[in-house]
């Protein structure tokens, strides 16, 4: 949550086309320019007038200038009142007040025209500082106006821009904000649409004045109220649910290969047989099949409560995301994910982690022990689906409600760690989680934590299974990986703080 927030007049606070649009038809009338549809002019809200008429009429300079004095003729007395505030306005104004916000008004309008007009609406009382144009035609450019705002604002007191909002409703708005340096939040209820805003790449957009109060109040909610234990519960059930579910689907799954076994004859791929032809064991194709059956057992045991926590996420999330990533985000991931997950595996091979871990052994034994395509479906596929279910469905989607952001996703990722119950797969298991926790609160899509464990998952079973790629364990491909990949997640930090 930001403090200090630097409001548009036009069309981000009141609805001014009736007023501005009659105004330029009035001063384009005075050249011999009839534009009876006001809709045409509604480019002229927001950007700074004389701008407009040269952009739009051809006028050069001086032309556009006499037009801009023409249009304040009727605008001074009667078209500064031929407007309206938006719905929820004022509401959000008292809201934002009652926190102990920071605002200010820096409009292209004319400062004479911004105070007479809230006045008009009494809502001036919110504004610390108001800043517009100047009538001689000076800091008309929108960097200029949220410049001086800032100025008067912080009076004294260093600027401290990574604590300031500018809210706006056209691409000027941010564009000025981001040659400033402070981000922008867009709004589509005003005169800019979703496509201008996201072309300019503004930071963050909003539907309605209702979204805009609730992106600027979030982190002042109440906080749900439950105690230590309930909230532990919300935990501890699903995975109580889940371990006990895998539990039952293995024995279960166990006694029908069995029966299987016995009814079929030949072949050795899910059985290993004695002379006589019964099955003795499983292979490992046998046993890797027969964990993908507990882990889908267990993740449609969890299915409902998870549903009901990623909504619940998706709804918290939602505001942050309205603008979609852009792709190069999407490949930082990507490399990210895949130079942390082969640096990682690299680092604890060489390490000898993987030598010193008998409990590690015992179950690489029985990952590796099938056939790659199946392990890949397993491991790479299934167990990926019903573990972030679980870990990043249920148990992050609970406790970053309760905790801070990154304090929740290094809790998630320890508990991820713990589970593995290995020292090799937990160490792997606690950078990955944290990856992927990070994934889903900085795109806001569950999908996005899903395919960082995908993409680990199946990079960690290619690489142990696959002899060929021995070659590849050596310090150098170890730092140059891991390197890789934090500067990957670094470049994904700095295009977008999320804690």
């Amino acid at each position: 949550m930001k403090k200090y927030l630097l409001f548009d007049l036009d069309g981000t606070l009141t609805d001014p086309k009736e007023g501005i649009c009659t105004c330029v038809q009035y001063a384009l009338s005075s050249f011999g320019i009839e534009e009876p549809d006001l809709d045409k002019l509604e480019p002229f809200i927001g950007p700074p007038l004389k701008d407009s008429f040269m952009k739009y009429y051809a006028m050069d300079e001086d032309q556009a200038q006499a037009a801009v004095e023409k249009y304040r003729e009727r605008f001074r007395d009667i078209g500064i009142f031929e407007n309206k505030m938006y719905a929820g306005v004022p509401e959000m104004l008292n809201a934002l007040n009652s926190q102990g916000m920071f605002m200010a008004v820096a409009s292209s309008k004319p400062t004479e025209f911004v105070q007479r007009i809230l006045k008009h609406f009494n809502i001036a009382k919110y504004f610390k500082v108001v800043v517009g144009s100047e009538m001689d035609g000076t800091r008309v450019k929108k960097e200029e106006v949220i410049q001086e705002a800032l100025q008067q604002l912080f009076g004294n007191w260093p600027v401290e821009k990574t604590k300031v909002y500018m809210i706006g409703d056209r691409s000027y708005d941010v564009e000025g904000a981001r040659k400033v340096g402070v981000e922008c939040v867009g709004v589509t209820y005003g005169y800019g649409s979703m496509e201008e805003l996201r072309e300019a790449k503004c930071d963050y957009i909003v539907r309605s004045v209702e979204e805009l109060q609730k992106f600027l109040l979030r982190g002042t909610e109440k906080k749900e109220q439950s105690t230590t234990s309930q909230r532990i519960w919300q935990m501890v059930l699903p995975f109580l649910i889940f371990y006990l579910a895998r539990n039952i689907a293995i024995n279960v799954g166990a006694m029908l290969m069995v029966t299987i076994g016995n009814n079929i004859s030949g072949g050795d791929f899910l059985f290993l047989r004695n002379a006589a032809g019964e099955p003795e064991s499983m292979t490992g194709n046998g046993a890797v099949i027969l964990s993908a059956f507990s882990f889908i057992v267990g993740g449609l045991s969890i299915y409902k409560i998870a549903k009901k926590t990623l909504a619940k996420t998706a709804e918290d999330m939602k505001l942050l995301h309205i603008k979609a990533e852009p792709p190069k985000n999407y490949v930082f991931l990507g490399v990210a994910t895949i130079g942390l997950a082969l640096g990682m595996n690299i680092l604890l091979q060489l390490a000898g982690t993987v030598e010193s871990s008998e409990v590690y052994q015992e179950v690489a034994r029985k990952q590796y022990a099938a056939w790659l395509p199946i392990g890949l479906i397993c491991y790479g596929i299934i167990t990926p689906v019903a573990e972030e279910l679980l870990f990043r469905g249920v148990i992050f989607g609970c406790i970053r409600r309760y905790m801070k952001l990154s304090a929740a996703m290094l809790v998630s990722a320890l508990l991820f760690a713990v589970y593995h119950g290995n020292s090799v797969q937990s160490i792997y298991a606690a950078v990955m989680g944290f990856l992927m926790a990070y994934a889903y609160e900085y795109f806001g899509d569950f999908r996005a934590a899903l395919g960082v464990h995908i993409l680990a998952n199946v990079l960690a079973y290619v690489l142990s299974d696959v002899p060929g790629l021995s070659s590849l364990m050596n310090w150098p491909v170890c730092l140059v990986c891991l390197a890789v990949g934090v500067a990957c997640a670094l470049m994904l930090h700095r295009q977008k703080k999320i804690f």
